[in-house]
């Protein structure tokens, strides 16, 4: 019997692990999934443990020879679509999952090719290249999402290009905050080329911790760019099954805290990382619950209590760097 037939759902050790992976190495995302049905929540575990489990092979300060990455990720490839038996938790829960909810082999396959992509690729010239990156690492990541809430083919479409830019933002605000470790472990730097020309910044700044205004600009603009990003997502959780809108809704508030510590610091992300505490962490679910439990409006609390204000950029001229997402 092949592993594609003889799939269940997963089994209870199998959820605990993938719990555990997503306790220790994503605290803030974990609080925000407890907040998640139980339907959802569990399924969220595996799907976070799964996208870890692949992470963890190409970002490591020592990483293996590219052609030991390649093979591990291609195993991984291989379980996750059925085509291998494995005893690996993860991957057999993420398995079962997928089969169970849905979950297209296309997005998995576009997820670990940009997985793939990290092995060599290391700089992005223009922010169109970065969002190709994206549509594996983020956007193909909040299309599993919303299979496993288990929302209707119709109702996914519908709500597809919020998702995407709801997952980009929450992804280049990773990429702003992790500036330092990005290029000081992993030589990495996920600031668009263009953007560091055109403010003056250079790689080598980067690895010096150079917080000139030249990269404060740049930081700007890219904060500026993730949170029209914010603002097109946030508009779209009204779509999502009504039992999962407060936990997607939190996770916003969370990941968009960032830019305030960015902010507050000066834009200096090269010197030290900012981290979102435990306090700040417990004060934001108790305002965001407070107003969600007097509007039951996600746009409403997201900009009662988040980093990000409902304007516009500037002026209020209009997006010019396509905030539509991909809904390939």
């Amino acid at each position: 019997m092949t592993a594609r037939n003889s799939l269940t759902m997963p089994e209870t050790d199998q959820i605990d692990t993938s719990k555990r992976i997503q306790k220790r190495t994503g605290r803030t995302f974990y609080l925000a999934t407890l907040l998640l049905p139980k339907r959802v929540r569990r399924a969220t575990y595996v799907l976070y443990a799964f996208f870890r489990t692949a992470d963890e092979v190409v970002d490591q300060p020592d990483p293996p020879p590219a052609d030991e990455q390649r093979r591990r990720l291609d195993e991984i490839r291989a379980s996750a679509l059925g085509e291998r038996e494995t005893d690996d938790d993860v991957l057999s829960a993420f398995r079962s999952l997928a089969v169970q909810r849905g979950i297209a082999d296309h997005e998995i396959d576009v997820f670990l090719d940009a997985m793939e992509s990290d092995v060599e690729k290391s700089r992005y010239e223009t922010f169109e290249e970065l969002q190709e990156y994206m549509r594996g690492s983020s956007v193909a990541v909040g299309n599993m999402m919303m299979a496993a809430m288990g929302m209707s083919t119709e109702n996914r479409e519908r709500a597809r290009p919020h998702a995407a830019s709801l997952a980009e933002a929450f992804q280049l605000t990773n990429f702003l905050r992790d500036v330092r470790e990005d290029i000081r472990e992993y030589d990495r730097v996920y600031l668009p080329r263009e953007t560091l020309q055109q403010y003056g910044v250079t790689v080598e700044d980067l690895r010096d911790a150079d917080v000139s205004e030249e990269f404060a600009s740049a930081m700007r603009h890219e904060l500026q760019r993730t949170e029209r990003r914010y603002r097109k997502g946030v508009d779209g959780i009204r779509m999502l099954p009504e039992d999962c809108q407060f936990g997607v809704l939190l996770a916003a508030v969370f990941y968009a805290e960032h830019h305030r510590l960015i902010r507050a610091r000066d834009y200096d992300v090269l010197t030290e990382t900012p981290e979102l505490g435990r306090l700040r962490r417990g004060y934001l679910l108790v305002r965001t619950w407070v107003h969600w439990r007097r509007h039951r409006d996600p746009e409403a609390t997201f900009y009662a209590v988040s980093a990000v204000s409902r304007r516009t950029d500037g002026d209020g001229a209009p997006d010019t760097d396509g905030v539509t997402g991909h809904a390939a």
